[in-house]
């Protein structure tokens, strides 16, 4: 994969009075004078990728803007050791946790997947449930899954994964609870969802403890390690899941979900 940068475009001609503020224009054109202009605002190109996103793998993830939109492509490999990668691969570590590991190994398959984002994702007017399969990128270049296995619950999968929360099945490796190979009761940035929000760790960096604010799919605006300025990000809930477990994302988008192909 190639290294994530910060890529230069070129606003459209006769777009003046504007500043490039981590990702997102700031004008002081009013609605009126961008459609006299002949510009839509999702038209309008960035310069910057948000600072979160240097803390993507960069072996793992391509991540650059296109337009409005912040592309990230990933080879779906996790960075850290795992029993998935098999006996006898430098990353391979022999099982902790998982008592039912699946027969699958992460170089047999392809996890490799592409997500493309509003660069300034905004709260839809309703949310959207999430699906089977990839929900999200992780820094780490994996997945990220949501509270479900394809037979049902969750709970039925657990003895499957592996100490930091992943497993594969039925093609890809991913990351259903919090992925404690980068992140453990912090507030870490465990990646982006479909929708074009962050999603951290169990703690606020704003605050430097659990959030009291969540709202239903454990949301709130804040700032970040990342902004200066407030803006709408997810956390990993700090509610137990069978008592044991922190599942990373099980609520609804609260954005505009793309798909993850």
């Amino acid at each position: 994969m190639k290294k994530n940068s910060i890529v230069t475009r070129t606003l459209p001609v006769g777009f003046l009075g504007c500043a490039i503020l981590l990702g997102f224009m700031a004008c002081s054109n009013d609605e009126d004078d961008d459609s006299a202009m002949g510009i839509n605002d999702d038209d309008v190109e960035v310069s910057e990728l948000h600072l979160a996103f240097a803390a993507f793998d960069t072996e793992n993830t391509d991540i650059y803007l296109d337009g409005a939109n912040v592309v990230i492509e990933t080879n779906g490999l996790p960075n850290h050791t795992t029993p998935y990668w098999g006996e006898g691969n430098a990353l391979y570590v022999a099982p902790t946790v998982a008592t039912g590991l699946t027969p699958s190994l992460i170089p047999n398959y392809d996890g490799s997947n592409t997500l493309s984002v509003s660069a300034n994702p905004e709260l839809a007017s309703s949310s959207t449930a999430t699906n089977l399969g990839a929900i999200g990128i992780s820094v780490s270049g994996a997945a990220i899954f949501n509270d479900q296995e394809g037979n049902g619950a969750l709970g039925d999968a657990i003895a499957s994964l592996d100490y930091s929360g992943g497993h594969i099945g039925p093609a890809e490796y991913h990351y259903h609870l919090e992925p404690t190979a980068f992140s453990e009761d912090d507030d870490m940035l465990i990646g982006i969802l479909a929708d074009g929000f962050f999603i951290y760790g169990r703690k606020c960096n704003s605050t430097g403890t659990y959030p009291t604010d969540l709202d239903e799919s454990g949301g709130h605006t804040s700032t970040t390690q990342y902004t200066t300025e407030a803006e709408y990000h997810y956390h990993i809930e700090n509610e137990l899941y069978l008592n044991a477990y922190y599942i990373i994302f099980p609520g609804d988008y609260q954005g505009t979900p793309s798909n993850i192909n």
